[in-house]
């Protein structure tokens, strides 16, 4: 007999974890799927996780980290002060034309900041841990491990999970494998990313991000050493999604991120770290691999599914390029979505979630720019 529950969560990454936490604050019904051994074991997992602020010209996108930006960092401070270190961040443009565009920025820029060494210093820049970030916001769901979700139908009232588990809610936050969303509409590119931890003789006392980002440091003391961590680079490839770093080193011999790219990522990474600091005695002594889930617009996409079959059964004319309020497309009954966060999941993801679970329990609405009917109606206007 399958057991029932309120919500059901699949994907513990950031913004699972983060859903989680939030709909807690509602209900006790909830049951966190993850296919990995434990939580945070992709993209979350191999993630800088730092928070840094978005420089630009005013546009959506911007406008939507910067209010991510306040929400995630004070809630972090918050409620996880012990894996946040809120020590500043230091932006150096990477050459002349990036300075130039830097400068430009100036009258724009939506936080304090400093003209500091070759760059541009914001006190809000933090880091967080990304485990013990995700161990928090899970500490008191209840939680599935090396669970594999292979089928999902719609049962009357209840989603069914495998035949084994029921939901009221279900809500997808799988990241780069979006194999469980059967819609065509919904579009994620997988952008994998190598970060290293390393142990340095070099004290650090602050982030700083040029062409890579560089952390603060941390002393070890039984190693004498500093312990820092460098993130991250970009690979956009044809890549086995199910890899997770407590399996990685039994893909590496069949798969893109054998010991020859790997290798070539952490001396590309030394590299790039050395033009922002000279780092001495270095020694790696981590490294985490994890796709980055990231849409074509850059936006993030939260909310209900658009049911496409329906929604053009209901209104055929939308293959002729005929426009319908999103309000009026229909959805599928209780079947959430929080994607695409990119390489800014933990700026994104706890205000992301937040506005998830005041849509599902408070009806309150979601910003347009992030919704799932956007990526919906540009791809009907395509079919013909």
């Amino acid at each position: 007999m399958s057991k029932n529950y309120d919500y059901i969560i699949v994907g513990a990454g950031i913004a699972g974890c983060s859903v989680a936490y939030f709909l807690s604050q509602y209900s006790k019904s909830i049951l966190l799927i993850e296919r990995n051994c434990d939580i945070a074991q992709g993209a979350s997992g191999a993630a800088g996780a730092f928070l840094s602020p978005l420089l630009g010209k005013p546009n959506d996108f911007k406008e939507l980290v910067t209010k991510a930006l306040i929400f995630s960092t004070n809630f972090y401070l918050e409620n996880i002060k012990d894996a946040i270190t809120n020590c500043g961040v230091l932006r150096i443009p990477k050459n002349e034309e990036d300075r130039e565009k830097f400068e430009s920025y100036k009258p724009y820029m939506d936080f304090p900041y400093q003209n500091r060494e070759d760059g541009y210093f914001f006190e809000i820049g933090s880091q967080v841990n990304p485990y013990e970030t995700c161990k928090f916001l899970t500490k008191n769901i209840e939680t599935l491990l090396n669970y594999e979700v292979n089928k999902v139908e719609k049962e009357e009232e209840f989603w069914s999970i495998n035949d084994e588990f029921k939901a009221k809610n279900l809500i997808l936050t799988t990241g780069a494998d979006i194999s469980l969303i059967r819609e065509k509409y919904f579009n994620i590119r997988a952008v994998w990313g190598q970060k290293i931890d390393i142990l340095t003789s070099t004290q650090t006392t602050i982030n700083y991000h040029k062409e890579c980002s560089l952390s603060h440091s941390k002393y070890i003391e039984k190693e004498n050493k500093y312990l820092s961590s460098i993130g991250a680079t970009h690979h956009r490839i044809d890549e086995n999604l199910k890899i997770c770093n407590h399996c990685l080193d039994s893909f590496k011999n069949e798969t893109s991120y054998n010991k020859k790219r790997v290798e070539e990522d952490c001396n590309k990474l030394l590299t790039l770290a050395s033009d922002i600091k000279i780092l001495e005695n270095i020694e790696i002594c981590d490294i985490k691999i994890g796709p980055r889930a990231s849409s074509v617009d850059y936006f993030p996409m939260v909310g209900k599914l658009i049911d496409s079959q329906t929604s053009l059964i209901k209104y055929p004319h939308l293959k002729n390029g005929s426009h319908v309020k999103s309000s009026m497309l229909s959805a599928h009954d209780n079947l959430y979505v929080l994607n695409g966060v990119g390489g800014r999941g933990f700026v994104l993801s706890p205000y992301l979630a937040h506005t998830l679970v005041e849509h599902i329990i408070n009806q309150t609405e979601i910003n347009k720019h992030i919704k799932t009917d956007r990526m919906f109606s540009r791809w009907v206007k395509k079919l013909n």
